[in-house]
């Protein structure tokens, strides 16, 4: 995770300020990329705690299909939605927000988002019967792993004003050469210091994921930012991850796949970092 020091060091230094929709200020460059291997470990950032359960809950939140953020408290915290009232996920301000705002159902029970990533990665449209891209992409990769064409997209223009936030991540495709699964990421909006490490190791969690369903091996995950930023509240913080030196990466450990159904009914203790050793957790506040 040298590359992500650096790109952080970059922004600090080169990164120019600017107002945005918070109200916080930031200052950011536009254009990045990092490049990542995921054939002999995993890049997760060890310079301070990575919050791992969280990273898998959301992304099988979003392979199931759900836009329910009392789904994704169902799926973290392995209990009933009636018996987490009063625990909270990384979308509860989202819901709790931008989400009754829009006129979204929101108690205690279900906090509705609109049609955000899970609702546009599985049924992508307006129909009742929406297009499975998940589906779709393994279907394209078995039949036709040389295309060009093996693309999900999260940024359904007709949608985006329906959506409690619209994707920062808006679409990443597959690229399968010498029978290895590589994935790029095209995030539009990436909040440097707390979103871009936790969105890093959710796709490179995703390219293993599907690796396993098609009997591939995992082979890079390249991350590509649009406006890269660090929020004016966090220099402090930032600063102080800078001067770590990074650690060796961890390994996966996961079970073997053969679809996206086994996925979905697997849970976030199934995936396991194997010598994960991070530096202490350095807190900063959310811009919602």
């Amino acid at each position: 995770m040298k590359q992500y020091i650096g790109a952080l060091e970059h922004i600090l230094k080169q990164g120019k300020d600017r107002g945005d929709r918070t109200g916080i200020g930031t200052r950011g460059v536009f254009g990045y990329q990092m490049r990542f291997d995921l054939r002999n470990t995993f890049p997760a950032v060890t310079t301070k705690r990575l919050a791992w359960k969280s990273v898998v809950s959301e992304l099988l939140w979003f392979l199931e299909g759900s836009t329910d953020e009392r789904r994704l408290a169902e799926i973290h915290f392995g209990k009933q939605k009636k018996e987490l009232v009063d625990k909270k996920t990384i979308w509860t301000a989202n819901a709790d927000m931008q989400g009754r705002s829009l006129g979204y159902k929101n108690n205690d029970l279900e906090k509705q988002l609109g049609p955000v990533y899970g609702k546009q990665w599985r049924s992508w449209g307006k129909d009742k019967q929406g297009v499975d891209q998940i589906s779709q992409v393994i279907n394209e990769i078995k039949t036709n792993p040389d295309s060009r064409r093996h693309i999900v997209s999260a940024w359904n223009v007709e949608e985006v004003e329906s959506m409690a936030l619209p994707p920062c991540h808006t679409m990443f495709q597959f690229h399968i050469q010498n029978n290895e699964l590589s994935c790029q990421l095209y995030q539009r909006s990436a909040d440097m210091f707390l979103g871009v490490p936790f969105n890093i190791a959710s796709y490179a969690l995703l390219t293993h994921i599907m690796s396993s369903i098609l009997n591939l091996k995992p082979g890079d995950f390249i991350w590509t930012g649009g406006d890269c930023h660090i929020y004016n509240n966090h220099f402090n913080q930032v600063k102080e991850q800078i001067t770590r030196k990074p650690k060796e990466g961890p390994t996966l450990e996961m079970p073997k796949f053969s679809s996206i159904d086994d996925v979905t009914k697997s849970s976030p203790e199934h995936f396991k970092l194997i010598n994960y050793k991070p530096m202490d957790s350095i807190k900063a506040p959310m811009a919602v």
